[in-house]
């Protein structure tokens, strides 16, 4: 049997190196409330509710990891907190105006991101296959000390259940804004364990949409969808942001899913000229690039995001087009390096059509992809079936460089 990792015994305020490696790998996203992600999408974001500018939110990402990792606490984390705010000119956010407000926004940044990355780490270190064979039972341990103990938490304490059990899925702590409460793992359940999870455990308070006694975002175990894909993410956030901020994040995520989209992509095309048969996928191509967003603007189309999505109905549509037979459909290697090629496209409004087109490199010949703005449309986004107002590519073709002469296209870049 391969010896069991050593576990971090340190206490909530040191750091240990699973807490640090979950931490720091998270993706800066901008958000503007704290529920625009919710439950295990904390496991590969960092958020400040209502810090929206890549700049401020580098800086508050910043003082919390330098913090985290020297151990220092709260009062620092206060001290580096104000130099942000003055350093961004960050105003209005909860709290914002009051000692007292700036003490709770603080603590609650703070404390949160240090309890959930704590309990990620842990999550890692117990499901080691060396430890976890050592200590495949685990225990639900109730912080001692609490002025004002939360009743369920308070009755969870001693409850030792197999590793791979349900509960802890939902039910692995934290369980709520400035909970202490801790999971350890053990060899086998002591004397007086509770070892089965009490009756109605599961169930759902309408309320917060989590079981009860859970507050709201966090029926979830933290670390346990670390690896989960940052395309999905990145995706789901895209169509609730504002353009301008959306094409912003783009800029700077798009290097760190390279990878994904590009499997993603190519799986998607790749499939389609096989088959030649829609399924309802929709993969996302690019975002509009920040420019380009303003440029739209001053003509008068405001872009409800920055997204700008194929569906495979219109891909399967695009290769089997009647152009096919006058030469004038984009190639299949074309439509596999799109994402690419979009991303240093000069980019037209279509006036007639209020489209958003891209003038792309097709090899011999010049290609175009037109793109329907503010769209409402059904795919299955990530798996899940979905209708969302966003931007859609609808065909693409070869054309000549003589097609985008006159009053109808106006360059955008």
């Amino acid at each position: 049997m391969a010896a069991a990792p050593a576990v971090a015994a340190a206490g909530f305020g040191t750091p240990f190196a699973e807490q640090l490696a979950f931490f720091r790998r998270k993706l800066n996203l901008p958000t503007e409330a704290w529920d625009d992600i919710m439950r295990a999408a904390h496991d590969r974001a960092f958020i400040v509710a209502g810090a929206a500018k890549a700049d401020l939110l580098a800086d508050l990402r910043e003082a919390v990891d330098s913090t985290m990792a020297s151990g220092g606490g709260l009062n620092e984390f206060r001290q580096k907190f104000r130099a942000v705010v003055a350093k961004n000119g960050w105003t209005g956010w909860t709290g914002d105006g009051s000692a007292a407000g700036e003490a709770w926004r603080t603590r609650v940044i703070y404390q949160t991101n240090m309890s959930t990355s704590y309990a990620a780490g842990r999550w890692r270190q117990l499901n080691e296959p060396g430890f976890a064979e050592l200590m495949p039972w685990w225990r639900y341990v109730h912080a001692d000390g609490q002025l004002h103990p939360r009743p369920l938490h308070l009755a969870w304490n001693g409850i030792t259940l197999p590793r791979e059990h349900a509960f802890w899925k939902t039910h692995f702590a934290p369980n709520g804004w400035g909970c202490r409460c801790e999971i350890r793992a053990v060899a086998a359940p002591a004397a007086g364990d509770k070892t089965a999870p009490p009756e109605g455990w599961d169930a759902i308070d309408p309320k917060t949409g989590e079981p009860v006694g859970i507050d709201k975002g966090f029926g979830y175990a933290p670390g346990a969808n670390a690896a989960a894909p940052l395309q999905q993410l990145v995706d789901q956030k895209l169509i609730k942001l504002d353009a301008p901020i959306g094409a912003a994040m783009w800029q700077a995520l798009e290097p760190a899913i390279a990878m994904e989209r590009r499997l993603a992509w190519t799986d998607l095309v790749d499939r389609s000229a096989q088959t030649l048969r829609a399924q309802g996928d929709t993969v996302l191509a690019t975002a509009v690039r920040p420019d380009t967003v303003a440029a739209l603007a001053e003509q008068e189309v405001v872009l409800e995001n920055a997204a700008v999505w194929l569906r495979d109905h219109e891909l399967v549509h695009a290769l089997r087009d009647s152009k096919v037979g006058r030469g004038k459909v984009l190639p299949l290697a074309v439509w596999r390096d799109l994402p690419a090629l979009l991303a240093r496209a000069p980019a037209w409004l279509d006036t007639q059509d209020h489209a958003l087109l891209y003038s792309i490199d097709a090899g011999a010949a010049l290609g175009k992809v037109v793109v329907r703005v503010n769209y409402n449309e059904k795919g299955r986004f990530g798996g899940l079936r979905a209708r969302i107002t966003s931007n859609f590519i609808q065909t693409g073709g070869l054309i000549e460089e003589r097609n985008l002469a006159g009053d109808r296209y106006v360059a955008l870049r």
